[in-house]
């Protein structure tokens, strides 16, 4: 399914023009140059095939649309939204390809799983999460963004820039990638699931626990690690009870994390119970949950007004094929208080990088800095080209380089400013030393 917004039906809001964004259009003139230039070397050495259709030994014709653009985006969520906005208003035009029914959920990832938003600003009322979702989406289009509901099947990251996004329907050639694909939250394949999702099963205690849905009723938290107490301490806030539903005759949290829930007046801890169904009342909301006691094989009804998963979350990952670093949970991994991945030019925002808060405003705001640093390392490109030479492969020996004359420039600026205070205080310089 493939969803457009042409271009000519996009509203542009009037903008401010500040000198930032005029002088925008010069790194995009250069960046044009610098791939008509890329095109020429590899027709030169013979790659080329006239149209990029065929390969000249009778193979079926790939009929796909080809493209090109300075920044890709893959992801939905309120990290690729802010991306894109950022990106459009610097003129850059980001492509962003919002998915269908990838990683399970409709474009706007998990926010849309959620009923009502509280705690992001600019809200003074409640908003669902689906409406909010449809807001990003509508200011990235206002402002330029071109947004298609494909599925990114296929990248191409290690040869880049530029790098190769594809779906069934396009082919795309960018000089730099945002990741922004989020994570699911895992749940279990009880009876009622479906039935009661949002209904009274969620899978963010933080996100939903307030509700009124939940107030003052008895609820369940399904796990047994660090997340599980922090959410069931979170839910004692409101509920009148909180149930930890833990299948292991253990807690597999930190023994801090365990002290502090265990010592709640609120909260009860459930040791072998396995939760198999939730059922509900004739108003179609959740009521109570069914439990079996893995020793006894037990079976329990356990009255509850809420039902919440804490038994981690999967990033959507798998579809980059190891091209970029992950950690042990899948996660990419980027440092701290950036979203630089293993490849230059590829960076990721949201909750595909961040397995520690995992909200909807953190993630919009690792999408401007995503923005940012794309654009960075977009002018670096625009530099390159306006030089003449060939492109910077921008590899690790190139980051070495990099950092190495960042250390020399700061050496210089420490010693200089050194110079200049002892000058000022009368005292005798120093000989700077050479390096």
């Amino acid at each position: 399914m493939t969803v457009v917004v042409p271009a000519s039906s996009r509203l542009r809001p009037q903008q401010p023009q500040s000198c930032s964004m005029r002088a925008a259009w010069v790194p995009q003139r250069r960046l044009r140059l610098w791939r008509q230039a890329l095109l020429v070397r590899a027709s030169s050495n013979g790659n080329g095939n006239g149209n990029g259709n065929g390969n000249g030994n009778g193979a079926a014709i790939d009929k796909r649309e080809r493209m090109t653009t300075s920044v890709a985006i893959v992801g939905s969520g309120p990290a690729a939204h802010t991306a894109a906005i950022y990106l459009a208003r610097a003129e850059l035009e980001p492509i962003l390809f919002e998915g269908w029914m990838a990683n399970g959920l409709a474009p706007g990832g998990q926010l849309t799983t959620t009923t009502y938003v509280e705690n992001f600003p600019g809200f003074p009322e409640p908003i669902l999460g689906a409406d909010l979702c449809d807001r990003f989406r509508q200011q990235s289009v206002n402002y330029g963004t071109r947004i298609y509901t494909e599925t990114v099947d296929k990248l191409e990251l290690l040869k880049g820039p530029p790098f190769r996004l594809e779906t069934e329907s396009r082919v795309v050639e960018a000089d730099a990638v945002i990741i922004a694909t989020g994570a699911a939250a895992r749940k279990l394949p009880i009876k009622g699931l479906e039935q009661y999702w949002n209904n009274g099963i969620s899978a963010c205690a933080v996100c939903d626990g307030s509700s009124p849905l939940f107030r003052n009723k008895p609820v369940a938290v399904i796990g047994g690690g660090d997340v599980a107490c922090e959410e069931a301490l979170f839910l004692a806030r409101y509920a009148s009870k909180v149930y930890i539903v833990q299948r292991f005759d253990h807690l597999e949290s930190s023994k801090v994390m365990a002290r502090r829930a265990v010592s709640h007046p609120k909260v009860e801890v459930l040791f072998s119970h396995e939760c198999q169904e939730a059922y509900g009342g004739e108003d179609g909301t959740l009521t109570g949950i069914v439990l079996r006691n893995n020793q006894t094989q037990e079976i329990t009804y356990l009255p509850v007004g809420g039902l919440f998963f804490a038994i981690g979350h999967a990033p959507a990952t798998t579809f980059l094929g190891g091209q970029l670093e992950l950690d042990s949970h899948g996660y990419i991994v980027t440092p701290p208080g950036g979203t630089s991945t293993s490849v230059p030019g590829v960076f990721a925002a949201g909750d595909v990088q961040d397995w520690q808060w995992r909200q909807a405003i953190t993630a919009a705001g690792s999408g401007c800095m995503a923005a940012k640093e794309a654009e960075e390392f977009l002018s670096q490109l625009a530099l390159e080209a306006e030089k003449g030479g060939d492109a910077v492969v921008l590899n690790a020996a190139w980051v070495s380089e990099v950092r190495q004359q960042e250390r020399k420039l700061r050496k210089e600026r420490k010693a200089a400013e050194a110079a200049a205070a002892a000058a000022a205080a009368g005292a005798p310089l120093e000989p700077t030393p050479v390096a």
